[in-house]
């Protein structure tokens, strides 16, 4: 007979059972390692944003910030210690709303009192479940938002802590756990690494500043002018910058004034423009010829004795007469003073330029002549002032002109750092800035016919 009809053996009492046991087990597995595998990759992610800033401040609210994406809570604040490492002296926070924060204008941040303070004492990871009933609780401060769940865990840089990374209420109402810790102390291992680093390039930062600074000259008393100057580093402060001015009395009684900027952004245009600087002004203190003849033989003796980059400058002369004082200028490729005023009158003196230095020796540059208005003000300045890559450079111009109106009345150090405050350029790259102020009164030659009486 065949096996047709026979009746289907039944299996072991409870095998249906254990087998869906069995698949919900390893499905909850799965489930777990596809939560790791995202938190990971969540948590070098994390790692990966964290490194690539510089800013120290960034740094730091970039830390709760990622921090509380992660784990997943409301409420996130990193507080920085104080070097005596007792209490915090600063605390950064993400989550707060417009209306919380409102709620605690004027109320001073925690200095690490209560449950904040345990991990300035003991700087090992704290969970806390039910803040009003541990028995560290201080309480919060008039408007602060209800908080139940704390985790927190130190910071550490080079050995030291160096402040406490806090996280409060995660979204989905549960408490936190050891997964959660886990990832807070990778996090803040990695949050430490990135503090060094912004400390340090803070430090190259400040340094290259200075360096640059120094360079750069004091204006000299130049009466019967005013003069002023302002010069700002770059947005990317790891990068120093070309651009210089220079203003002096010269021996015939005018005025020398001179802005540049040497092409680059390294320790090799900072040294080209020490050196462009130097030879200038022995150029132009010692040689009684136009602007255009000085720009010359300074480009002959650059490129015989330096090798420096492609430089644009523009170079002045303000020369006494007997009804008032003249400009008379050449460029190299530099952008034409601004004169503004005495009245709303707002005027870029455009005129044919000359090469920059370092392009060809031996082509000539033009030189320009203009009258001074009495009390007006002229303005030297270089291309990070005005350029912006969402705009055109014509637009870039018309906006300092309009600014430099809107401004001009104020003291002279006042105006310029207005201009460098409000600038239309996208900050990318330094600028520095130079203004002189017309005299007001009698014309050059009376004036020293009577400072000579007064001799």
């Amino acid at each position: 007979m065949s096996g047709e009809g026979r009746p289907e053996q039944p299996g072991p009492p409870g095998a249906g059972l254990r087998l869906n046991t069995e698949l919900d087990r390893i499905g909850a597995q799965l489930r777990a390692l596809t939560d790791a595998r995202d938190r990971l990759r969540g948590l070098l992610g994390a790692v990966l944003a964290i490194s690539s800033e510089l800013d120290l401040p960034a740094v730091l609210r970039r830390v709760v910030s990622t921090a509380t994406e992660l784990v997943g809570t409301r409420y996130g604040a990193l507080g920085v210690l104080h070097e005596s490492g007792e209490h915090l002296e600063d605390l950064i926070t993400a989550g707060l709303s417009e209306d919380e924060r409102a709620d605690l204008a004027g109320v001073a941040f925690p200095h690490g009192r209560g449950v904040l303070g345990l991990l300035i004492r003991d700087p090992e990871p704290l969970r806390v479940d039910d803040i009003p009933s541990h028995p560290a609780s201080v309480g919060f401060p008039p408007g602060h938002p209800h908080m139940r769940t704390l985790l927190g865990v130190a910071i550490s840089v080079r050995g030291k802590i160096y402040g406490d990374l806090y996280l409060s209420e995660r979204r989905d109402g549960q408490p936190f756990d050891r997964d959660d810790e886990d990832i807070l102390v990778a996090l803040a291992g990695a949050a430490g690494i990135a503090i060094e680093n912004a400390r340090l390039f803070g430090r190259v930062r400040d340094s290259a500043e200075t360096f640059q600074r120094l360079l750069l000259p004091t204006l000299p008393d130049l009466r019967p002018f005013t003069a002023a100057a302002v010069y700002r580093p770059a947005a990317e402060p790891n990068r120093l910058g070309g651009d210089w001015y220079d203003a002096l009395v010269l021996p015939d009684d005018a005025i020398g004034v001179v802005i540049g900027d040497v092409a680059g952004h390294d320790l090799h245009a900072a040294a080209a423009m020490a050196q462009t600087h130097s030879m200038l002004r022995a150029l132009l203190y010692d040689r009684r010829t136009p602007p255009s003849e000085v720009l010359t033989q300074l480009d002959h003796t650059l490129h015989a004795t330096a090798g420096i980059p492609v430089t644009t400058a523009c170079l002045a002369r303000i020369e006494p007469e007997e009804s008032g004082w003249v400009l008379h200028w050449s460029t190299a490729g530099h952008f034409p003073p601004l004169l503004v005023g005495p009245g709303p009158e707002t005027r870029y003196l455009d005129a044919e330029p000359g090469l920059p230095l370092g392009v060809n020796t031996g082509e000539r540059r033009p030189d320009h002549r203009r009258p001074l208005p009495a009390g007006s003000t002229l303005v030297f300045f270089t291309d990070g002032l005005v350029e912006h890559p969402a705009r055109s450079l014509d637009e870039g111009l018309t906006a300092l002109a309009g600014l430099a109106a809107a401004h001009v009345a104020r003291p002279l150090q006042e105006f310029v750092q207005a201009l460098a405050d409000h600038h239309p350029g996208d900050g990318h790259d330094d600028m520095a800035v130079l203004a002189l102020r017309v005299p007001l009164g009698p014309g050059p030659a009376r004036l020293f016919a009577a400072a000579g009486k007064e001799g």
